[in-house]
């Protein structure tokens, strides 16, 4: 097989109900663009038997499966995927159909048409949107928001789907808290500015339990300190250093 234009990290933790029909859209999606992609799951030991499932499926699909030893979160697994890509361009989403797998090939034409280095799956922009979201989702959305604004432009700054040509990870130190790579990508990737964001609407999953709570809040928060801290070093540090402002101790 040619090696892949695009690799579609999936990270995992119990989602032997979507995961087939995850990929079989994703699949469907990009053949019908004539992308020849490869979807790399990376699970984290899922007791229900995402792994197993996935790992039959690659004898259709191009899938690769990574098991993780330990759970410790999206974020590293993403990491872990991210390392693991062959193609190019690399796309992170969800296992349990919230992101829209036919969103792929709009997206992806930004990155070889050269309009885009880093493409936001936005749910925040004209034509995105979210699917039955109940008040205090919505609530918590917004807050996320607002507390981004200073730290980058991009309007859906919290998605966990989005794409992006490798190279935007030259001498780029992406180690965030949590599981929102996507956010350091925005804030610390090589993109010189090449960020655009492309309507989605957000699904609810289609099966199985949701994964966020109050631990995520808090590591979205802790992350956002830890992302303004490594701006102001970068923004103003050098400024304030002796050699900085042109003189010697």
């Amino acid at each position: 097989m040619s090696r892949p234009e695009l690799s579609i990290i999936i990270p995992t933790y119990n989602e032997s109900k979507n995961i087939e029909t995850m990929i079989v859209r994703v699949h469907d999606s990009l053949k019908q663009h004539k992308i020849n992609e490869e979807i790399i799951v990376v699970d984290d030991s899922s007791p229900d038997g995402t792994a197993e499932l996935a790992t039959s499926l690659g004898k259709q699909y191009p899938v690769r499966v990574y098991i993780r030893t330990q759970r410790v979160g999206p974020g590293a697994a993403i990491l872990d995927g991210i390392r693991l890509a062959a193609a190019p361009v690399a796309c992170v989403m969800d296992g349990d159909l919230s992101h829209p797998p036919e969103a792929l090939p709009k997206m992806f034409d930004l990155i070889r048409e050269k309009r885009a280095l880093l493409v936001i799956g936005s749910r925040h922009i004209k034509g995105g949107g979210t699917s039955k979201w109940i008040w205090y989702r919505k609530f918590f959305s917004w807050g996320a928001r607002q507390l981004g604004k200073l730290l980058t432009p991009v309007n859906d700054l919290t998605s966990g789907f989005f794409m992006f040509d490798k190279k935007i990870l030259e001498e780029a130190e992406i180690d965030p808290i949590g599981c929102k790579v996507g956010l350091e990508l925005m804030i610390k990737g090589k993109h010189g500015g090449q960020v655009v964001e492309y309507p989605i609407i957000f699904s609810e999953r289609a099966a199985g339990e949701s994964k966020m709570g109050w631990r995520e809040t808090r590591q979205y928060i802790e992350h956002l300190f830890a992302l303004s801290w490594w701006k102001f070093k970068r923004v103003f540090l050098p400024f304030l250093s002796p050699s900085g402002r042109g003189g010697s101790a």
